[in-house]
Order: C-alpha cells, then structure tokens, then sequence
C-alpha cells in the first residue's frame, strides 16, 4: 500500500517541490521508499511513498514510466488479478519486456494496449492513482469500484493537486484551506463527511468507481463513471438467481475461496483480523482452508464483558488452528491511541469503533504487513440488525397515531440503559441465542429516539444519523445527500433490499473503508476485504433477499457456509459490532479529556458550533442518557480542528 501526491499547472520549478513535500507527509502510508518523477516545462510534478508488498526490488519503484515512455504511474492499492492480466497482454503480442513482476508495471502495459476503461474494467481490486499522459498532456485520476482506497484533489489558485491524504494537501505553502460548514454538519450528522465533499471547502473526494481527467491548465470536468454499483445492484433486481439452498451456498463458496486466494498473494507476512463474528471468521476459514501453514489471526478483547468479542475469537481459531494473538483493551489504552486520533484521521472522523480498529492495526503490524478482513460482509448480506428488524416492526408500529409513538419514546428514553440490560440479562437467559439481543438497553434507547416518525424512510435516516434533530452548527443549511433524497433511492421491491443498498452505497466508502483504511496505514498495515471483490459483490445482489435474512435473522448464507468450517454454537449469537463502551468511558476515564474539549474557553474558539446547545448535551450525558454517538462526533471535530491550529 501506498501513498501518492501530485501538481499540475505549476509553471516555475520551485514550486513542482511541493509534490514531493507533500508525499514526504504520507510517509506511514509507505515507509519503504519515495520517490518523484516531474516535468517543468508542462508544470507536472508526481511523488509516491512505497509501503512494499509486490516485488520488492527497484523494479517495483514509483513513479514508474510505461515501456514506451509515455505514462508516468503513481499507483496505491493491489490488482489481484494481474498476472491474468499479463498473460492476456501476451496473447495477445501487446507485453512489454517486463522489468519485474508488480501491478504497477501491468496497470501500464494494460493502460498502453487496451485504453483506460478498458484496463479499470479489467483490473479486480483496490486502487487510486494518478496518471499523467506525456503525448495528450492530461492527469487522470482514478479509484477502485468500492472506495477501498483514498484520493483527495482540488484546486488553488491556478494549480491542480491531488493527494491520498487531507494532511498531504495542507503542506502546500500559503494553502487556504476553510473549513466547509455543511460538510461539518454532514460530519456531525453520520460521523463522517460523505463523498464527494471533504471538510475543506473546494476539495473533493473521488468518488468511488470513476475518474477523472485533467488538462494542462489545471481545469477538469465532472468524474464519470467506469463502474456503478447502483447499476449492479438495479440490474440484479431485474435478474435475481434461481438457486437451491446448497447451490447458493456452494457458488458464494467458490467465488469467495477465489477471491481469498487472490488475496492472499503477497511477498511479504500476511495474517487476517478475526473478530470472531460471522465475517472475519468465514474469511479465515477460507484462507485455512487454502493455506499450508496456520493463518496468523489477531483480535481486541474488552474489559468490559458486554463489548467482549475475544472468547469467540478465540473460540474459532482454535478450532480453526490459526496461530491467534489477541490484545486487551483498557480504557488507558483507549485515551492513549484517542490521543492519535486527529493524527490517524487526518478529516473530521466519528465512528468510535475507530478506537479498536487502530489498536487491532496496529497489533497485527508487529507480525504481518498484509491483513485480511470480513469489511462489506453486513452490507452484502444482511448483517446490520435494521436490516432484519426495521420493515417487520415498522409495519407494526405505523398503525399508532404518531402522538402516542412519540409519548412511548419518551418514555423508553427516561429508563436508564443499565436497567434495561438487568432485565434483558435475566429474560434472555430461557431465550435461544439466536434471538438474544446484545446490548438491549442501548437498542431500547435508540429505538426510542426514532420512534416519532411519519415513514419508514425517515425510521432508516433516523437510525443512521448519529445526531438527531436541529445540529448545533452555524452558518448555513445541512447539504442534501443521498440518504435524505428518498426519490433519488434504488428502486428495490424489497425495503431490506433498499437498505442495504443504502449503505453500500454510503456508510460503506465514507465510514468502514475510511475507517480501516486510515487505521491501517497508520500503522503502514495493508488491508484487504475479500468480500468487495465485484465478482461476490454481484453475486450478492442477485441472490433473492430470503437467502440473506431468513427467519428474521440476516447473514443467512454467510451462516450455512461458515458452518461448513466450524460448528454453528460458536457463532449463532446476536450481532455485537466493533462496539466500543464509549458511553461509560465518557463519564468515567475520559471525563477529564472530553471536559477539556467541552470547556467555555475551548468552544468559544469555534466559529461554526453553537456551544451553549453542545455543553447541555454533555451534561445531559453525564446525567445517565446516553448521547455519546452525538458527542462523539463533536469530541473528534473539536480535537481534529485543535490539532490543526
């Protein structure tokens, strides 16, 4: 994995430096090797830092020229597929004499021989990067079909950057970055700022699955696509597979054993991060079932009993036989690595799941330079609890006039979380686990916060939205997205579907992937998520929703495969999540820092909150209602905003 920085439209030598000073900015991103490549009389300059993972040699090195000298490469991510790549180029007479055996060297010879689209339709894989043609005098920039990989670009002035990283950006001498008051509300709203906006105004993110040229001069149109996953997904509405039960299984088997296979190629260690839940745990099995030696697995555990997942884990790769290591967390570790959270997550970021994520990150780079996931898993199949419950108990509850619903949610609010989680425990003790709820009072409290709806479209942005109601943000409207544009939705026959899809669309590329992506190269950690690999990706949405959730229950395939590994008691529970007790560490260990950032003196400093509103929260909070998914994503612009000072 890598980092990757450029400029275009600079027409005096001194300035094509900021390329490199800005890549010199993403060194944990590739701690191997950099490197820069420029042309002044055109004003081009690209920079690359190398995290090596294929082809280790100097052949392997970037910014790589084509063979014909033609395109200059700056390429972050991996193509699983290359060496099919190659072998095509040979058949058809079109490889160069190869210099080594990298992706780089074929995404060239492709791009050479086939064109871009063709290449991108092509390549299976993560990826960004930027491509500046010598003989048409353009850049190109592109991304992967999923957003697995980051890229940022914009202009100043008459000038042109990109970059993989916010922070890259900022090293450009007199920059004037202002901070955009939507995206900030957006931030507050989900917890991250949604494609294709960043927290600056004026610099995008490329959206997933599409490119984008630039001229000489700077100037660009609109991304286009060259892959839609909106597109996959209305076309499998219109062609759905006819499967038997073992049919299904055994074909999600085989595209998933291939695309773990693919994943598994590297030169360098590879482990996998094993949560101990349905995904991390299929993908390991995959991987021991292919590999000769013990998969090396890593997982966090919790002190707190409710959030523990590591006994599962442990559970799993014991029966497995990975050779497992697992860590601990505290909520001294967790105020240590908050501490680095502006650092790691470079734009405004909440989702506090973050926490473990960079601890498990960095845990596993102590071993491995490669790790595998079970990321995309939930929304392919089923996996978030709204899925299976929200249409069942929306059809239940539409029926009551919205005054009563809204006297209930009152009412479910005014009960402390801790007393519903003492008479969840003893219910549920006769229940089968299956249909345990982990975490109930935290769920009741939730649903109670949702439950004044007109429409199960408002029910779902209810239930995504860390902050509800009015945001305490200045200076202008809340931007539309498309969460809050139900006309502009897939047009699904099922409401599961349409969720799903939702977040596959957003909380997938904006929240999980930005999420593990900055953990892991943090830690110049590279992960890879066989379940975005597109050829799983269709079959997904072709399968019929009823051999995703079935009974209620979500991940039903997912279910029947992984039970051909490892028997079904070890992982027939309800969902946990990456869940972290952030409401509990609030009042308790963090008090002191989130106080700090909470004060008077601090909020007086920000210019878009409102902080009389945002401290009434936080007492509130500390008072026993749990509000800590709304505060989080304050408490980490607050802290992101007073380390760029």
């Amino acid at each position: 994995m890598c980092g990757l920085a450029g400029c275009l439209g600079v027409r005096h030598g001194a300035d094509l430096s900021d390329a490199a000073r800005m890549a010199d900015s993403l060194t944990h991103r590739g701690p191997d090797e950099k490197g820069s490549w420029e042309d002044p009389a055109q004003g081009v300059a690209l920079a690359h830092r190398r995290l090596a993972v294929l082809d280790l040699t100097p052949a392997g090195r970037q910014p790589m020229a084509s063979a014909d000298g033609r395109l200059i490469l700056v390429f972050n991510g991996e193509i699983y597929n290359h060496l099919t790549m190659r072998n095509a180029l040979a058949e058809q007479g079109a490889a160069p004499a190869w210099k080594g055996h990298s992706d780089t060297e074929t995404i060239l010879a492709a791009i050479s021989a086939w064109g871009l689209k063709k290449t991108l339709q092509t390549s299976r894989g993560m990826f960004a990067f930027g491509l500046w043609n010598r003989e048409t005098k353009t850049l190109t920039l592109a991304r992967d079909r999923l957003g697995e990989k980051p890229i940022y670009y914009g202009k100043m002035g008459a000038s042109f950057f990109f970059a993989s990283e916010l922070r890259a950006i900022r090293q450009i001498p007199d920059a004037s970055l202002e901070i955009d008051p939507g995206s900030l509300s957006l931030m507050l709203r989900y917890g991250y700022v949604p494609s294709p906006r960043s927290i600056y105004r004026g610099i995008n993110k490329l959206p997933p699955g599409t490119f984008l040229q630039v001229q000489a001069n700077g100037t660009f149109e609109e991304p286009e696509a060259w892959w839609s996953l909106e597109k996959v997904i209305q076309e499998a509405e219109e062609n759905k597979l006819d499967l038997t039960d073992s049919a299904a299984v055994d074909q999600l088997e085989k595209l998933l054993g291939s695309a773990v296979r693919e994943q598994m190629v590297a030169d360098v260690p590879l482990g996998a991060l094993l949560s101990g839940g349905i995904d991390s745990s299929t993908v390991v099995a995959c991987m021991q079932a292919q590999g000769h030696r013990p998969v090396r697995t890593f997982t966090i555990g919790y002190e707190e009993k409710n959030y523990d997942e590591a006994l599962h884990a442990r559970k799993v790769a014991r029966h497995l036989g990975t050779d497992h290591t697992e860590f601990r967390v505290t909520a001294e570790d967790a105020l240590k690595v908050i501490r680095r959270l502006p650092e790691i997550y470079d734009e405004p970021f909440a989702d506090a799941s973050q926490i473990p994520t960079a601890l498990v990150c960095s845990m596993a780079r102590n071993q491995v330079t490669v790790a595998l996931s079970g990321d995309g898993g939930d929304e392919l199949f089923g996996g978030y609890n709204r899925h299976a419950w929200l249409p069942a108990l929306w059809d239940r509850l539409r029926w009551i006039p919205r005054g009563p619903r809204a006297g209930v949610a009152a009412g479910m609010r005014s009960i402390p979380v801790q007393w519903y989680d003492t008479v969840a425990g003893l219910v549920q003790g006769a229940m089968p686990r299956r249909w345990r709820v982990h975490q109930a009072g935290e769920k009741l409290h939730k649903l109670g916060e949702v439950l004044a709806v007109s429409n199960r479209e408002e029910f779902y942005q209810a239930i995504v939205s860390q902050w509800r109601g009015p945001l305490p943000v200045r200076g202008g409207a809340e931007p539309s997205t498309l969460i809050t544009k139900p006309t502009s939705w897939p047009r699904l026959r099922d409401f599961r579907e349409t969720m799903m899809a939702l977040d596959a669309l957003t909380y997938l590329p904006d929240d999980i992937m930005v999420k593990v992506d900055r953990a892991a190269m943090a830690a110049s950690l590279e992960i890879r998520a066989p379940f975005l690999d597109e050829r799983v990706v269709e079959f997904a949405w072709r399968l019929p929703v009823e051999m995703k959730i079935r009974h209620g229950v979500g991940k039903w395939i997912l279910r029947r495969l992984l039970g051909r590994f490892v028997p079904p008691e070890m992982f027939e529970r309800p969902k946990q999540g990456f869940a972290v007790p952030i409401d509990r560490w609030l009042r308790g260990p963090l008090r002191g820092w989130a106080e700090e950032l909470f004060s008077v003196r601090n909020l007086a400093l920000q210019p878009w909150l409102q902080g009389e509103e945002i401290r009434a929260i936080w007492q509130r909070h500390l008072a026993g209602q749990n509000l800590h998914y709304a505060l989080w994503g304050v408490l980490m612009y607050l802290d992101w905003a007073g380390h760029r000072k």
